[in-house]
């Protein structure tokens, strides 16, 4: 799994023109699915996501988790996350789970999110989407694979 995440003042997803989702302050997170991804590694990568302390305390400190900022998400699925660009000029994704399984682990993913933060927007699977963000910082971080070992 690979999650790329970008904390936000406010963010938002358009599918054929219309907004689908959008927050407030909080993370977007572009999430990857991997060939050998399953509901234990989703959960993982879940609890890595919302525990992360990356916005600013009272001392100016990256200190405080989403949950301490009452922040939002808004999760977009992204199989080119795991595009792999070694051979030629044409990306391979060979390494991406197939539709069916990285549906149901993006789902997954989503649902235990909403179990623990009160607003979860998502964009749609497999759509082609604009997504706008304000990104506070900037700060972004990848989660891939090293958070396993």
């Amino acid at each position: 799994m690979r999650l790329v995440i970008q904390r936000v003042t406010s963010a938002s997803v358009e599918v054929g023109g219309k907004v689908i989702g959008s927050i407030g302050r909080g993370f977007l997170v572009l999430l990857g699915v991997g060939l050998e991804d399953n509901e234990q590694i989703a959960q993982q990568y879940a609890e890595k996501l919302l525990k992360l302390r990356i916005f600013e305390d009272e001392n100016g400190k990256t200190n405080r988790s989403l949950a301490d900022v009452e922040g939002e998400l808004l999760i977009i699925s992204q199989f080119t996350l795991y595009a792999d660009c070694r051979h030629g000029n044409r990306p391979s994704f060979t390494g991406a789970g197939t539709p069916q399984e990285a549906n149901r682990l993006y789902e997954y993913f989503v649902k235990y999110c909403r179990e623990r933060v009160a607003k979860v927007e998502t964009g749609e699977f497999g759509a082609d989407m604009k997504v706008s963000l304000v990104n506070d910082g900037p700060f972004t971080i990848v989660l891939d694979e090293s958070i396993q070992k």
